[in-house]
């Protein structure tokens, strides 16, 4: 096994509300594979979302149709932008 620093199943998210939680990321993502880790990005000091997060899905091809199907789709009001 290689150490493939993304083997291309991690994404990053921008583009998230600030209404929006974990769980919130891990259920919309859900949708197209197994999620093995959501993760909204704080403030460390505040807590604040700072409005992106990183979604790691089982296999690239999950991250791949994560991408085809959320790219450009609105949550919470917001456009959500979904890159590796």
């Amino acid at each position: 096994s290689s150490d493939v620093v993304n083997p291309g199943n991690n994404l990053h998210v921008s583009g998230i509300s600030l209404r929006v939680e974990d769980r919130d990321l891990e259920e919309l993502f859900s949708k197209y594979g197994k999620v093995l880790k959501s993760q909204l990005m704080r403030d460390p000091h505040t807590r604040d979302p700072r409005g992106f997060g990183f979604v790691t899905m089982e296999t690239a091809e999950e991250a791949e149709a994560a991408i085809a199907g959320l790219h450009g789709t609105e949550l919470m009001g917001k456009p959500l932008s979904v890159e590796k």
